[in-house]
């Protein structure tokens, strides 16, 4: 019998509600260690941050499936206007990198891959994906210092270390990274 096919599947804010309980449930699943040892990776406080991300009219979810399986997901929208997202900086970028207008810049707020689909470039799929047709000139994220080995894959995509921040006072520092689109 052949292996399923990986199908990948583009989602708008309007559609948040059929795929919450996935995005969720593969959550709970990658970061079942955290979850237990921290509080800000609750699944609560994930659920919270979702909440707020897609309340955002630009946000946008790309989940790939294996057979009806979801096997990874990566989500993003425009960073708005009043931003925040540069603030928490812990050394300040020049004014002229932080401004922002709702269409400069898409924060890739997460990607996320369950074990069996690691390392198989299907992370780089969805990430690809879920930038195609967007208009924004750059792309930021944020990953945890401490994983250099999701760091230097993100360098292999074309990001770059532009300093760290701390998007909430319990969160970890975060290295924050920086891509050009187009």
């Amino acid at each position: 019998m052949p292996a399923p096919e990986i199908t990948l599947h583009r989602y708008g804010a309007d559609q948040l509600p059929t795929i919450r309980p996935t995005l969720v449930g593969v959550y709970a699943e990658v970061y079942e260690k955290e979850i237990g040892e921290d509080p800000f990776f609750s699944v609560d406080r994930f659920e919270g941050r979702l909440t707020g991300h897609s309340s955002r009219p630009s946000w946008e979810a790309v989940v790939a499936y294996d057979g009806g399986e979801a096997a990874s997901y990566a989500y993003a929208a425009a960073l708005p206007q009043n931003t925040g997202w540069w603030a928490h900086m812990l050394q300040p970028l020049p004014e002229a990198d932080t401004t922002e207008d709702g269409t400069r810049t898409l924060a890739l707020f997460e990607i996320m891959a369950r074990a069996p689909w690691r390392g198989t470039g299907l992370a780089h799929r969805i990430h690809e994906e879920l930038l195609a047709g967007r208009t924004e000139e750059r792309v930021t994220l944020l990953v945890e210092p401490g994983h250099p080995k999701v760091k230097a894959l993100y360098e292999g995509w074309g990001y770059q270390h532009i300093g760290d921040q701390q998007p909430f006072p319990d969160a970890p520092v975060y290295t924050t990274m920086l891509r050009t689109l187009g």
